[in-house]
């Protein structure tokens, strides 16, 4: 069996004692162990062993709670709040797919510096220690390029909603809304 395809098969049960069974390694597992897997770029399932309800997210995110518990958190209080004001709000779904792009850009810009410094290094690729050295001496240069790609993005989400606003506005002014019974709706007429 090819490395592709067991990959593809890892497969975690969770049974109602709250324990996890990795069907890969016939084992019960911890969350550290998952945290692990998630680091190792594993591709994995985590199922509810009666039901076989998908719970990998609902997994993913007791991680996080438990990583922003421990050290030093990555979001903020303030970051936290916004993103709860968004459940249930008509952009949710933007939101969601927002956060990940940015993510995902910000994955992009380590791999591109990565990359880029593999000569300084003999040819390896920066090791997490690395990454600390660099940030300590490089911190206050990739903050300032984070801000600006930040802006940038913030500039974009804010013209996007205003299009979005005005296209909205030229459709419904397209229709004629009739007052409701008894007058507009204005104090003057009751």
């Amino acid at each position: 069996m090819n490395s592709a395809k067991k990959n593809a098969d890892r497969l975690i049960k969770k049974y109602p004692n709250r324990r996890l069974y990795d069907t890969q390694t016939s084992s019960y597992i911890t969350l550290t162990d998952v945290k692990q897997l998630v680091l190792d770029n594993e591709v994995f399932k985590v199922v509810d062993a009666k039901s076989d309800e998908d719970l990998t997210r609902s997994i993913l995110l007791q991680i996080i709670l438990e990583e922003e518990s421990n050290g030093s958190p990555m979001f903020s209080s303030g970051a936290l709040s916004q993103i709860i004001r968004y459940y249930g709000h008509a952009m949710q779904g933007m939101m969601g797919s927002y956060l990940e792009k940015n993510i995902q850009a910000f994955i992009d810009i380590q791999n591109k510096l990565t990359e880029n410094s593999k000569g300084m290094y003999e040819g390896k690729p920066f090791s997490p220690e690395m990454w600390t050295q660099f940030m300590n001496v490089q911190g206050p240069m990739m903050q300032g390029m984070m801000g600006n790609y930040i802006e940038q993005s913030k500039t974009l989400f804010i013209q996007m909603q205003e299009q979005m606003q005005s296209q909205a506005k030229n459709i419904f002014t397209t229709f004629p809304f009739i007052p409701p019974v008894g007058g507009t709706g204005d104090k003057a007429d009751t």
